[in-house]
């Protein structure tokens, strides 16, 4: 990959991180192989794009291996355009043909709409729905397999910060002031300092019973971005103790709140809420107009295991914005079909495994 696809990549609108070079080169290390797709006018103007990533396996170990492909957030297009919309799937459809890949995976960030079904603050969005409808008359299949959150909650940061704190719940102003009164300080953290997110991270994921990867995949991906100048690694600190950290990312006119992490000390003094705040502001600096929490629950009848950490988005004044989640090109339908049978049974192997190890690297 070349700066130029990144180049590309921002001129069309709302490009996502996930689909920049950086994000190839992390993969790269795990397998994937990275090719974009672009689409330009007559006079060369990107009009839209696609970052696809194949992967090629051979399931007994030995013979003629299968692929999988996937365009991670993408792709990235104007989607009230319905004939280029047409055009860029075609596209698509058309590669992962010539791949002779199982099937193609897309999850495009085009929303169904805003706010909790229900809701009286509820809208629906009719172009996600008309991209749903072309979907399904192309013979795509709505995927069992959800790599990436199909909700997450939106913070518009593009106002003043007075803006941003009349947009709270009260409580959240609260336990910022709070954690200032206490003598929390937000910092940015240092390339050296990565190894002891991770160790945070670990402790995270413990805690709260999520699975993340091994401490190297980490290191290699944040260090990436560091290096490109599209990720701010932040710490909030307590009498001179780390207590909470993030690496946030940015591209664009965008940040994202990837990863977060947080130890078991000092909780009561609210530092995570001070952690967001200041990341809400470097953002700003940095140009962007959106801040993505990223993640929200799919089912919101409070069951859900995202439905604390939602309310705490919420409270940060973020709007929930529900997509069309990801999609399915099925090329080789039988192999499709013993894919979709095969996956799940893989998944839980390898989730038990690293639960395990997290638990050791958490200590």
């Amino acid at each position: 990959m070349t700066r130029s696809w990144n180049e590309f990549l921002k001129e069309l609108p709302n490009p996502h991180i996930l689909q920049t070079s950086e994000w190839a080169e992390q993969k790269k290390d795990i397998g994937w192989v990275a090719e974009p797709l672009m689409l330009s006018s007559d006079n060369g103007t990107p009009m839209a794009g696609a970052l696809v990533l194949t992967r090629t396996f051979r399931p007994l170990g030995f013979g003629k291996g299968l692929s999988i492909c996937y365009v991670p957030r993408g792709p990235i297009v104007d989607w009230n355009d319905t004939e280029l919309v047409t055009r860029v799937f075609s596209e698509i459809e058309q590669f992962c043909r010539r791949k002779k890949a199982i099937f193609i995976k897309v999850d495009p960030e085009i929303g169904l709409g805003t706010g909790v079904p229900g809701s009286t603050d509820e809208s629906t969005n009719p172009v996600g729905l008309g991209v749903q409808e072309i979907l399904k008359s192309r013979k795509w299949q709505f995927s069992k397999e959800q790599v990436q959150f199909r909700n997450t909650v939106l913070i518009d940061i593009s106002g003043s910060e007075e803006t941003w704190l009349a947009r709270m719940k009260q409580k959240t102003r609260y336990n910022i002031r709070l954690a200032q009164r206490s003598g929390v300080v937000v910092r940015q953290a240092s390339v050296e300092e990565l190894s002891l997110l991770y160790k945070m991270y670990a402790q995270t994921a413990a805690r709260d019973n999520f699975i993340i990867r091994e401490e190297g995949y980490y290191m290699r991906l944040w260090q990436q971005f560091l290096n490109s100048g599209f990720a701010t690694p932040l710490v909030a600190e307590f009498e001179n103790e780390i207590v909470a950290g993030m690496v946030m990312f940015h591209f664009g006119r965008k940040a994202w709140y990837f990863y977060g992490m947080s130890t078991n000390k000092n909780r009561e003094k609210m530092p995570n809420y001070l952690l967001q705040w200041e990341a809400m502001k470097t953002a700003k600096s940095l140009g962007c107009e959106l801040y993505d929490l990223w993640g929200a629950p799919d089912d919101f009848n409070g069951n859900d295991s995202m439905s604390g950490v939602f309310k705490f988005k919420e409270g940060l004044g973020g709007v929930l914005h529900r997509t069309i989640g990801a999609w399915d090109y099925p090329n080789r339908k039988i192999w499709y079909s013993i894919y979709q049978q095969l996956l799940p049974r893989v998944l839980e192997f390898t989730r038990r495994l690293r639960r395990g190890k997290i638990r050791q690297e958490a200590q």
